[in-house]
């Protein structure tokens, strides 16, 4: 199973939430692999500042044969999760392709929700070639006690696809551990983070039942 977290808007949390998703998936005994697909690197900054035993392999694969190379590699892996990158149209489309689900990370403000679009485009394009393609939102960085963190989820709605529950809050302890090479849910198993982001694997994972 090939789990892309993307967006073309910069800045939404895609690495925070492939890094700690795929922990999560880690943590119910899955094989894991991450999948660096940004050319920035940010998953492999994170593994490299980590000082403890990997949780989880960790491999740059930013060139547009995504679509060639994932396949392969998911033959040792439960699943591959792949962090995707920003702006880069060549590679979202072939993570498209290489995908069976496409999380996309939206923060909860309207240049986001309006830059989803995009995205959702693009992935409607790859639906003609891969009908069994799910695409399905995940709200990240949510400020608590909010109009627009209460707002985003009925924004959403407009382009009829499904927004995953819970909504990930903004909280120190993600950027924390990212600096640390960790997650949430080793630094803080039991702390509000740990659990939203629990949730959201549960989520993830009835939606690909």
């Amino acid at each position: 199973m090939v789990i892309a977290f993307l967006n073309q808007k910069g800045g939404t949390g895609k690495t925070t939430l492939s890094i700690n998703v795929a922990h999560g998936l880690v943590l119910k005994g899955n094989r894991v692999l991450l999948v660096d697909a940004d050319p920035q690197g940010s998953a492999r900054d994170w593994a490299a500042a980590r000082d403890a035993e990997p949780l989880f392999p960790v491999i740059g694969l930013d060139r547009p044969v995504l679509h060639k190379d994932v396949p392969v590699l998911a033959k040792d892996y439960d699943f591959v999760v792949i962090d995707g990158p920003p702006r880069v149209y060549d590679l979202a489309r072939s993570a498209i392709m290489a995908s069976d689900l496409i999380i996309v990370p939206v923060q909860p403000s309207p240049y986001d929700v309006w830059a989803a679009e995009e995205i959702i485009t693009l992935t409607s394009q790859a639906s003609t070639f891969k009908e069994k393609l799910k695409i399905v939102f995940a709200i990240n960085r949510k400020i608590s006690n909010t109009v627009i963190g209460r707002d985003v989820r009925k924004a959403l709605d407009e382009y009829e696809i499904q927004t995953l529950e819970p909504a990930i809050t903004q909280r120190v302890v993600f950027a924390e551990t990212a600096a640390a090479g960790s997650t949430v849910l080793e630094s803080e198993p039991q702390g509000r983070a740990a659990s939203e982001v629990r949730g959201l694997v549960e989520a993830i994972l009835e939606v690909i039942s």
